[in-house]
């Protein structure tokens, strides 16, 4: 496994609940809107973070009629989702900032 990988699967779960707080998506849309900000993550490691995040219920899904195919299940964030996004927003924020220094620092 990568190390971009890697990195990614640990930030992954705070990232989806980002998207979903802006506007409700079912997987394969989550996965075109991760894409559209360059984290490239296939439904397959998707969907599987979809159903933790339910069975956490920091998320709820809603099965919805589609005008091109069969229903899709979009998901909502829950207001335990939206405390743990604001509880990864800070934790991001503690880390981001001293592994930048450590990466870029000139010595």
């Amino acid at each position: 496994m990568s190390i971009r990988t890697q990195l990614l699967k640990g930030i992954l779960e705070g990232c989806i609940l980002a998207v979903v707080d802006r506007q409700a998506v079912y997987g394969y849309e989550l996965s075109l809107k991760l894409q559209g900000y360059g984290l490239f993550v296939s439904e397959g490691s998707i969907y599987p973070i979809l159903l933790r995040l339910q069975k956490e219920k920091l998320l709820e899904g809603q099965m919805k009629s589609s005008p091109t195919g069969p229903n899709r299940k979009y998901y909502y964030l829950t207001k335990a989702g939206a405390k743990a996004l604001d509880d990864f927003k800070v934790n991001w924020e503690a880390i981001k900032q001293p592994v930048e220094q450590l990466l870029h620092k000139e010595d």
